[in-house]
Parts: structure tokens; sequence; C-alpha cells
């Protein structure tokens, strides 16, 4: 928010006032146009495991600001009712349509993974050398093949 608003050459406060309900309004819709965003990067790619898993973890790498406000700062966004906005179900759709199952653990499964594996890349926790392994390796634990 600071590198935004001395951009603009506003206060932080400034920013947050444009938002009725203040700076958690602000996260909130970064978060819902990234989660709308990276529901459409996984739409575009084929319902196939790894498609999906790499199209996630492309989208983490290149927007990792907005990741961050999808994931590690704190939200008003319901998660995990099915009764969310509609872009959360859709980018959840977008994971399960490459994960289907009986019931949504093996999505919720493959979501972890491929969050934890790019919330790690993004802070440059593990080695970029070996991403494509990381990824490989975690395709085939998932999908058993």
């Amino acid at each position: 928010m600071r590198r935004l608003a001395s951009e603009i050459g506003v206060t932080q406060p400034v920013i947050y006032s444009a938002f009725t309900g203040g700076r958690q309004a602000l996260i909130d819709a970064v978060a819902l146009g990234g989660f709308d965003a990276i529901a459409t990067a996984l739409e575009d790619v084929p319902a196939e495991p790894l498609a999906r898993m790499q199209a996630y973890l492309d989208f983490a790498a290149g927007q990792p600001h907005v990741y961050e406000a999808m994931f590690s700062m704190p939200s008003g966004l319901e998660f995990g009712t099915g009764a969310g906005p509609d872009a959360l179900q859709r980018a959840f759709a977008g994971i399960r349509a490459a994960f289907p199952g009986p019931d949504a653990t093996e999505a919720e499964v493959a979501w972890a993974t491929v969050h934890g594996l790019a919330t790690l890349g993004i802070s440059k926790r593990l080695p970029a050398t070996r991403s494509h392994a990381r990824l490989e390796y975690a395709h085939h634990a998932l999908t058993r093949g």
C-alpha cells in the first residue's frame, strides 16, 4: 500500500478512505480480483492436474502481491463453506475439475499442495532451480501416476 500511495502521490489513509469498509474492504477487493484472475488462469488451460497446477503456480509467481492479499492478509472472505463469493467458488472449481472425486478431499489436498509450493516459492524459501522437479513430484504424488 505504501508503494501504491507513493506512486499516486497520496497517503495510505487516503487510499483506504476510497473504500467504504476502509483497509479491510480494499484488501478484500484485491483478494476477490485475484481469485477471479486465478480462476480465469485455471479455466484457460485443460482440466488436467499438471496443467492446472502449473497455471496456479504461474499465477502466484507472476502476481505475488495479489497472491499475498488473497491468502496471507487478514480477510473477511468466507472460505470452505460453499457460500463464499463467486470468484472463490470458481477458483476452487478450477482445481476440483482437475481432481474430481466423490467429495472435495482430493481437490483440497491438491490446492493445499500447490498453495504450499507457491507460498514457499514466492518467499524464496525453496530453491528455484528445483521448482519443476517439485511440481513433477507433487503431480505424481497427487495423481498416483
